[in-house]
């Protein structure tokens, strides 16, 4: 049987709620907050290749400007007037000072579009003067954002831990980015173009959701599927 999907002009059919709030995610791994006209991202690692190319291993380090240019998209998309990274914005903290011309303009071209937060993650604690405000988390009514999920938390979104989703399609396994949540606890997927994935049924979630509640939407390359949790397979 085949994944049920949700078209990007359709996107609203896909809306999560969570803690009496509406959210749209989006199909580049961005969540879109309707209510508060706020763009939610997670994981952008930006820098992360210049960093390893720092450290010997010659990779080409256009994953930042591929990121910028994918949120540009979604807060033109959206009409975003907020918009709340949720840590590890960079994959270093050096990261903020190795930005090549171009993707320094373009950052600050996003930050000077709307009001732009950063919280910090365990990749980049530091503040820096890259526009916007530097936080350690964010508290908004009964939600709370942060860059690592907290077992027993109510009300949380956040990041960190990269997760995805795996099923079986007509014999074969694929494996995608997917955002996560069981009404207490919301992950959003890394948004950045170099960030690797998590397996949700792998051992670093363990205990952190109730799998009966499991609401599971996973990304396709310009489509959503909303996944039935017991269709999941681990590895």
């Amino acid at each position: 049987m085949a994944l049920a999907a949700t078209r990007p002009d359709d996107e609203e059919s896909s809306m999560l709620r969570f803690t009496g709030q509406n959210f749209q995610p989006l199909s580049s791994g961005a969540l879109y907050w309707p209510a508060e006209r706020t763009l939610l991202v997670a994981d952008l690692h930006l820098e992360k290749l210049s960093s390893y190319a720092a450290r010997g291993q010659l990779l080409p380090p256009y994953d930042t400007g591929l990121t910028l240019a994918r949120l540009a998209g979604d807060m033109l998309r959206t009409g975003a007037e907020t918009v709340i990274a949720l840590g590890d914005s960079f994959h270093r903290d050096e990261g903020t000072a190795s930005l090549i011309a171009a993707d320094r303009k373009a950052l600050e071209a996003l930050t000077g579009r709307a009001r732009w937060i950063w919280l910090s993650g365990n990749h980049d604690p530091a503040p820096h003067e890259l526009g916007g405000e530097c936080l350690s988390h964010l508290a908004f009514g009964d939600l709370m954002f942060s860059h690592e999920p907290r077992h027993g938390q109510v009300g949380l979104v956040a990041g960190h831990l990269h997760p995805s989703a795996r099923v079986y399609i007509n014999g074969r396994s694929v494996r995608r980015p997917c955002f996560v949540h069981d009404r207490r606890i919301m992950l959003l997927p890394a948004y950045g173009a170099s960030t690797g994935t998590l397996n949700i049924l792998g051992p670093a979630f363990i205990g952190l959701f109730h799998f009966g509640q499991l609401e599971v939407t996973m990304l396709g390359r310009d489509r959503l599927y909303p996944v039935s949790p017991k269709r999941l397979v681990g590895g």
